[in-house]
């Protein structure tokens, strides 16, 4: 189950500890969603000038928001080459993730995992835009996080 990932900011510091946990995360997720089967993701985290480029230029909104996923399984389906599914990229802006880690009081490994999540479970067709899309996601969150014993403080 292939994670890639990606730094490309250098507001808030990444290490391999914070890379590992972004890659266990995915992982985990996708191990409960999937049941086993293989999967390729990458995550790229981002500054908040990148992020608001982005989205910008595929949600018209001029501003930063903390994630975005960018899914392969959407539209045509491609022809099977035999592979694991190659889900997509997820788009995290770290300086986003921290001061919401700051605003919501806990730690930044808290607030990165649940944007990774969050993420993770919209490449799969999750979706928060009825309440009850939204209360299901969150409910789906909020138990992968629990198994990894990433709580709200």
């Amino acid at each position: 189950m292939p994670v890639y990932v990606d730094n490309l900011q250098t507001a808030v510091p990444v290490d391999e500890k914070m890379n590992s946990l972004v890659r266990r995360v995915v992982e985990k997720a996708l191990a409960e969603e999937l049941s086993g089967e293989d999967a390729e993701v990458s995550v790229v985290l981002v500054d908040d000038e990148y992020m608001r480029d982005l989205n910008f230029r595929y949600r018209q909104i001029d501003s930063p928001t903390d994630v975005l996923s960018f899914a392969m399984e959407e539209g045509e389906e491609l022809a099977d080459a035999g592979e694991g599914r190659i889900l997509g990229d997820i788009v995290i802006s770290l300086p986003t993730a921290l001061r919401q880690s700051m605003e919501y009081g806990h730690s930044l490994d808290r607030e990165l995992g649940f944007l990774v999540v969050h993420g993770v479970l919209h490449l799969l067709g999750y979706d928060h835009d009825t309440p009850q899309g939204e209360q299901e996601m969150l409910a789906r969150t909020e138990a992968i996080l629990s198994s990894l014993d990433l709580v709200r403080a």
